[in-house]
C-alpha cells in the first residue's frame, strides 16, 4: 500500500520545541486525489503531544500480538455543521489532539522489535498524522441514504492508511486522524488506530477524551497498561523484518449495509429468544428442546436469560445462513464474537430463533476467567496471529460492540453525532459491526458485509426483514 506523500517535506522537531508541524496547500492544490474523486486531501500536519512522555516501554501482551496481522481499526463520526470558520475548526482540533496524545502517549509512538524478539510500544513522542479533507460535490445524504447499500467507494476515502496492516506500526504513525468537510457543512472525523494498541474499548475511549478536550472538559485517564495475563515469555518472530500479511482476500467483491433494529424490534426477539418451548410443536424441535432443558449448560435456570444482543445475533445468523445458497443444508456453520469466544459451530437449516440463541447463550456463558486464560495459556504454546476471514464461506464474525460510546461522549463542542461509518479494514464475507442506535433507546445498528449473491438474498428474507426499520433521524 502505497503511502500518501506530502508535496513539502515535514522538518522534525522536539515536543518541547514545537508539537505540530504543517505541510499545508492552497485550497486549490491537493496532497492526494484518490482514485474515486470527490474527497481531496487539501492539507496534512504531524502532530505530536504537548508534553514529553515519561511512559517506559509497553510490551505487547498475549491479547495485542495477534492482532499484528489485522489491518489497523478504521471508525469515524459525522457531525452536523459547526458554526465556526473551518481554519478555526482545523487548528481546534488538531491543538485539542496534541494534548489528548499528552494524555495517551502510546498512540503517539512507535513498534519495536527488541532484539529478544519481543515487540513492544516505544512511547517517542514521534507523533500521528492529521489531515484536512474536503469534498466539495458530496454532502451529507450521499453517504447516508436510507434503505440502501454504505456508497464504499465515497466512505473508504474518509480514512487515511488504508488497509495499513498493525505490523507496519513499526515505521508508520499509530494512530491518524482526518477531518473531511462536505458541501453543506458536515464534518467527518476518521480515526484510523494500530489494532495491537487498540481493541474497541480504547478506540473510543480516546475518541472521547479527545472530544472532552476538544470541548473544554477533563477526560477520565485511560489505563494502557498490557499485564492482565502478567509477565509473558512468548514471541511472534517474523523474519527479516517482513511482518505479516492479512489472513482473507481484501479485494473480493462485497456488499456492505447498515440494518437498523429499533428497541421494540430487539424485544419481540428477546421474548422469543426467552419462551419456553410449549405443546403442538412436535417431532423434532420437542426433542431438541427436551434435550436442552435437561442440559445443565443449556438449562435457562443455570444459564441466565438470554440476553437482547444474544438474540438479535442468532437471529442475524439463521437468516445469514439461509441467505447462504451455496451452503449445504447439513452445514456446520460457526458465530465468532469479537471477545474471542467461538459460537458453537452447528448445522442452522433446521433449528429457529430461540435454538440458535440458546447456542450462543450457552457458549458465552460458559466463557469465563479460566477458558480465557486456558485460551490465553494455549497461545502461548503455539503463538500466532489471529485469522480473521471466511474460508469456507459459513462463518460469521461479529465486532465492535453497542455498548461503545460511540455517540455518547463525542461531542466536540458544536454538537452530537449523526451517524457511525468505518472503512474497509478487516471486512470479508460474513464480517459484521454491532454500533448503537443513534436515538440512544436500545436501538442497534449492524454493519453487515456479504458477497452480493447473499446480500440480495438476505434482504428478500422477509422473516428477517420484518425486524429491520430505518432509523428516525434518516426518514
Amino acid at each position: 500500500m502505497a503511502q500518501m506523500i506530502s508535496t513539502m517535506p515535514m522538518v522534525d522537531a522536539a515536543p518541547a520545541v514545537s508539537a505540530i508541524m504543517a505541510s499545508k496547500l492552497p485550497q486549490s492544490a491537493c496532497l492526494d486525489a484518490p482514485a474515486s474523486g470527490g474527497i481531496t486531501v487539501v492539507s496534512r500536519q504531524h502532530v505530536r503531544p504537548d508534553a514529553a512522555s515519561a511512559m517506559a516501554d509497553l510490551t505487547l501482551s498475549v491479547s495485542d500480538l495477534p492482532m499484528l496481522s489485522c489491518h489497523y481499526i478504521q471508525k469515524g463520526l459525522f457531525f452536523p455543521a459547526p458554526d465556526l470558520p473551518m481554519s478555526s475548526l482545523v487548528s481546534l482540533l488538531v491543538s485539542s489532539l496534541s494534548r489528548a496524545l499528552a494524555a495517551v502517549p502510546a498512540l503517539a509512538g512507535r513498534l519495536v522489535t527488541l532484539p529478544d524478539d519481543r515487540i513492544v510500544i516505544r512511547c517517542n513522542d514521534a507523533g500521528v498524522d492529521f489531515l484536512h479533507a474536503v469534498a466539495p460535490g458530496l454532502s451529507l445524504d450521499d453517504f447516508l441514504v436510507p434503505d440502501a447499500d454504505v456508497p464504499t467507494k465515497l466512505t473508504k476515502d474518509l480514512f487515511p492508511m488504508d488497509r495499513t496492516v498493525s505490523y507496519e506500526g513499526h515505521r508508520r504513525p499509530l494512530t491518524s486522524f482526518q477531518v473531511t468537510v462536505l458541501r453543506d457543512g458536515a464534518v467527518f472525523i476518521g480515526i484510523v488506530a494500530n489494532h495491537a494498541v487498540v481493541d474497541g474499548t480504547s478506540f473510543w475511549h480516546f475518541f472521547n477524551t479527545w472530544a472532552a478536550i476538544c470541548r473544554g472538559d477533563s477526560p477520565t485517564p485511560l489505563d494502557f497498561r498490557r499485564n492482565f495475563f502478567g509477565d509473558s515469555t512468548a514471541v511472534l518472530r517474523f523474519h527479516g523484518g517482513v511482518g505479516p500479511a492479512v489472513t482473507f482476500d481484501a479485494d473480493a467483491p462485497l456488499r456492505e449495509r447498515v440494518f437498523h433494529f429499533s428497541a421494540d424490534a430487539i424485544r419481540e426477539m428477546k421474548a422469543i429468544a426467552n419462551r419456553r418451548p410449549g405443546g403442538g410443536g412436535g417431532g423434532h424441535d420437542a426433542e431438541v428442546y427436551g434435550k436442552m432443558a435437561h442440559d445443565p449448560k443449556n438449562n435457562p435456570e443455570s444459564r441466565g436469560e438470554i440476553s437482547s444482543f444474544q438474540s438479535l445475533c442468532a437471529q442475524i445468523w439463521l437468516a445469514v445462513t439461509r441467505a447462504r445458497k451455496r451452503l449445504s443444508p447439513d452445514a456446520t456453520t460457526t458465530f465468532r464474537m469479537a471477545r474471542g469466544d467461538d459460537g458453537d459451530g452447528v448445522g442452522l437449516a433446521r433449528h429457529d430463533l430461540r435454538w440458535a440463541a440458546g447456542k450462543l447463550n450457552a457458549s458465552l456463558a460458559a466463557y469465563g476467567d479460566g477458558a480465557i486464560r486456558r485460551a490465553a495459556a494455549a497461545w502461548q504454546a503455539k503463538p500466532g496471529c489471529f485469522p480473521l476471514g471466511n474460508p469456507d464461506g459459513s462463518v460469521i464474525t461479529m465486532g465492535s460492540s453497542n455498548r461503545f460510546p460511540m455517540y455518547e461522549g463525542n461531542d466536540f463542542g458544536w454538537g452530537r453525532p449523526l451517524a457511525v461509518r468505518s472503512g474497509r479494514a478487516n471486512k470479508f464475507d460474513g464480517k459484521m459491526s454491532a454500533f448503537p442506535g443513534h436515538a440512544g433507546d436500545g436501538s442497534v445498528d449492524i454493519e453487515v458485509c456479504l458477497p452480493p449473491e447473499t446480500m440480495a438474498a438476505l434482504l428478500r428474507d422477509a422473516e428477517f426483514m420484518q425486524y429491520v426499520s430505518c432509523p428516525s433521524h434518516l426518514l
